[in-house]
């Protein structure tokens, strides 16, 4: 069986939704339930995360997962692409004699990634041949088909290589082809990706997410969202065998 580590990134300075990593929702702190997760799936040989902040690394210890060192911060901004952490975290592993054959990121905004998620996609990924990567994704709940580019007061097809005789933008919604989104639930890929320098490379395969398991955290709407499923019991979050965080 290949090793695989789950990386869980956690930069401390998010700006639409602040400090949305680490922030309470059902009792815990958002990565609780990521780190959960992860290591109730038994797929990871090791559970990482990679965070500029020393606060947000206790917490992630106090949780089970391992904080080898912090993110330098010129890797740590908001325009910081992942293949600079994924490298580093990787990089400083290796130089530990701790290499792994995939990776897999698993990002603290999808609380509702459960265990079973994990497991499945992993099957899924080591079930097929001939790719380098496993990206979640979900249906597109607005088609691009039907979206413009407006220049001034004229306007364009986004999709401009639809049929002429028959536009995607004049077809009705159940005639247009299946569109799929990625959302941030988990990817997985080689090592060797990113030994090459990408967090994909170029044979990607999807992996269709089921209900809130895609669901993702990027403004203070969606964080209450997922407050109100949690509350109703309309979503599970994975259960988080320690005590909730007090520091």
């Amino acid at each position: 069986m290949p090793s695989v580590v789950a990386l869980i990134p956690a930069r401390s300075g998010s700006q639409r939704v602040v400090d949305k990593n680490i922030r309470a929702l059902g009792g815990h702190p958002t990565i609780a339930y990521t780190i959960a997760a992860a290591r109730e799936s038994g797929v990871f040989d090791a559970v990482i995360v990679s965070t500029d902040s020393e606060r947000y690394a206790a917490i992630a210890r106090h949780y089970g997962a391992e904080v080898p060192l912090l993110r330098p911060d010129d890797i740590a901004t908001a325009t910081s692409p992942d293949i600079d952490w994924v490298r580093h975290i990787l990089g400083s592993l290796a130089s530990e004699g701790r290499g792994f054959d995939a990776f897999s990121i698993l990002r603290p905004t999808s609380p509702f990634r459960l265990p079973e998620t994990i497991r499945r996609a992993w099957s899924e990924f080591l079930a097929e041949e001939g790719v380098d990567s496993l990206r979640a994704v979900e249906k597109v709940s607005q088609h691009p088909g039907k979206m413009w580019v407006v220049r001034g007061r004229r306007m364009a097809p986004l999709m401009p290589l639809t049929p002429p005789e028959q536009p995607w933008h004049s077809t009705q919604m159940a005639a247009l082809p299946e569109v799929y989104v990625q959302n941030a639930s988990l990817e997985i890929a080689w090592t060797r990706v990113a030994d090459a320098g990408t967090i994909a490379g170029e044979v990607v395969m999807p992996f269709v997410t089921l209900g809130t398991e895609g669901l993702d955290v990027n403004t203070e709407y969606d964080f209450w969202y997922c407050e109100q499923l949690a509350e109703r019991g309309e979503a599970k979050l994975p259960a988080v065998p320690q005590d909730p965080f007090f520091g």
